[in-house]
């Protein structure tokens, strides 16, 4: 596999940025949500995938769940396994996910799913769809095209406590990609990163779930279930169950 922008970018500071957006009464909202339309009872096995600061994993172990939290970055990891120990923490890549029918349910959250070039995108379903047990859910979390076109801004920048973020955006109709310049400063040092996101329609997701045999049964606007409309700010909800007769795609 060749080397992508977000096997380095989510270390050190970007981090902290990310843990600080993140507070906890909305990690609570989140895995109430999960809990409910995952369906997984306390002693099921939950894959996290890819699990950042590993705080989805850590609150869902905590009320019962067998958690695995798989994430690219090393920084994300070792935080996350010195906060919490009940949880199975592995560094690796998404893309690289080698399990088979082991897990009763699955989540992905956040924008990593439109990180991946398409090839790698397919494939991770596909692995996805092989590590759920039939029958199993899946819920994506992801900014599909309805959403990210409409709110584009070329230039947006956030303070954060003592650090200021701001991105500078291209989008690239040709590719269908956002390309992003991140600059972080702190204490008068800047650090810059690049990133990038595929932006796909909520039609095209639904068909790359179908493909890796993961059949769409909801689309959500938000965590109160209602069901996904142009009204819908930063997110749609996609809930999934692994088919008993597709295949999942090759390895």
């Amino acid at each position: 596999m060749s080397t992508q922008w977000y096997e380095n970018c989510f270390e050190g500071t970007f981090i902290e940025v990310w843990d600080r957006c993140t507070p906890p009464e909305l990690t609570k909202a989140e895995a109430d949500f999960l809990v409910d339309v995952l369906q997984c009872k306390p002693g099921g096995r939950i894959l996290d995938i890819p699990c950042g600061s590993g705080r989805h994993s850590r609150e869902l172990s905590s009320r019962g769940y067998k958690v695995t939290g798989m994430d690219i970055s090393r920084g994300y990891i070792e935080r996350a396994k010195a906060q919490d120990t009940s949880v199975e923490w592995v560094c690796a890549d998404m893309r690289g996910l080698s399990r088979e029918k082991e897990f009763d349910a699955a989540f992905c959250c956040g924008n990593s799913f439109g990180y991946l070039e398409h090839e790698d995108t397919t494939k991770f379903l596909a692995a996805l769809s092989r590590a759920l047990k039939p029958g199993a859910r899946f819920l994506l979390q992801t900014g599909p095209a309805e959403v990210i076109l409409p709110c584009f801004r070329e230039r947006e920048w956030f303070e954060i406590g003592d650090i200021i973020f701001a991105e500078v955006n291209r989008y690239c109709a040709e590719r269908s990609c956002v390309e992003t310049t991140f600059t972080i400063i702190r204490d008068g040092k800047v650090e810059t990163r690049p990133g990038r996101q595929y932006v796909y329609t909520i039609a095209e997701i639904q068909r790359m779930l179908g493909q890796a045999g993961l059949n769409t049964t909801a689309v959500y606007g938000a965590l109160d279930k209602k069901p996904f409309d142009l009204a819908a700010k930063g997110y749609a909800y996609f809930l999934a169950e692994k088919t008993t007769s597709s295949a999942a795609g090759p390895a």
